[in-house]
């Protein structure tokens, strides 16, 4: 089905797509938060006593907002708070910041390099080769990136107050696999619990299993297929979830950390405070009950709504 049949027929896509665009700034976070929510999963959400995890997330949205957050959400920002913890050498060099397409100095970048947008998800470019990099489609991809807040699709508050920039990176490769694995950690309490790993990360073949922490395969499923290929356990498994641990102390009772492993080294992705944004069922559906459990909300009387 092609993006405008989709529109026409599909209630959930088209709401979030309207979102998305700018159409219901004017809504109340809660009120919008819990529209979705009933679009998505068929269901009235229940603030008052949230159960699920999908019903707990959108609780955090709306009620855990510390200003810390919008540091760790800023993929630029976020760079010196993880290196303080976990040490420079596990964060991908930035090299170079701008406000805008037109600042950036292409001459000084390598053959390689990623460009992505700091306060944003998607506006990410992928250069593996300078001389045949199109500047007209990575343009229009940022620009249009730097015009979006992702605060107003699904209303994740760390979002709202990024200042939006553009930072390249160095390209990171493992020399095996045309997209890098990504190892997401759901921690919850500052604990690890369930690692997501993604196999062909943004592309059709995108695959995702779940594991416990001493890698045992979990039957779970959310927006895309199983691999048929299940992965080795990391060999720095360890490492990671000791990062884990010390980067979700005391920060939230629900976050994700997302690491890549390179050629042996452990790497920080970023941090994610609103998995699938709470608006992901599961498969079997106990899970969200579960991962549910969880979640101690009780636990962060610190918690205030703006």
């Amino acid at each position: 089905m092609n993006k405008y049949l989709r529109f026409l027929v599909d209630k959930k896509f088209r709401f979030g797509y309207m979102a998305a665009k700018g159409f219901y700034h004017s809504m109340p976070d809660e009120k919008l938060i819990k529209k979705k929510f009933k679009l998505a999963f068929g269901r009235e959400l229940d603030l008052a006593n949230p159960k699920t995890f999908n019903e707990k997330l959108q609780w955090l949205k709306l009620y855990n907002r510390k200003p810390i957050y919008t540091t760790m959400v800023d993929k630029y920002e976020v760079k010196k708070l993880v290196a303080d913890i976990i040490g420079d050498e596990h964060i991908i060099p930035t090299l170079g910041v701008w406000e805008s397409f037109d600042e950036i100095d292409f001459d000084s970048l390598p053959d390689q390099f990623v460009l992505k947008c700091t306060h944003d998800s998607g506006g990410l470019v992928i250069c593996r080769d300078k001389g045949k990099l199109d500047l007209v489609a990575a343009k229009k991809k940022i620009v249009r990136s730097l015009k979006r807040n992702y605060f107003w699709q699904s209303r994740e508050w760390p979002y709202k107050d990024v200042k939006p920039r553009i930072i390249a990176e160095k390209f990171m490769s493992d020399d095996v696999h045309d997209s890098l694995i990504v190892y997401k950690i759901f921690n919850f309490g500052g604990e690890p619990k369930i690692i997501q790993v993604i196999q062909d990360d943004k592309t059709p073949k995108e695959s995702i299993d779940y594991f416990d922490t001493d890698w045992n395969l979990l039957d779970l499923r959310q927006n895309f297929p199983n691999s048929t290929v299940h992965l080795p356990k990391p060999q720095k498994l360890d490492v990671m979830l000791e990062f884990s641990r010390k980067l979700s102390k005391d920060a939230a009772p629900f976050i994700r950390t997302d690491f890549y492993e390179i050629n042996g080294e452990i790497y920080f992705s970023e941090f994610t405070f609103f998995s699938d944004s709470g608006f992901a069922k599961f498969t079997p559906g106990e899970w969200d009950e579960r991962l549910g459990n969880w979640i101690n909300i009780d636990k962060f009387p610190e918690n205030v709504q703006d």
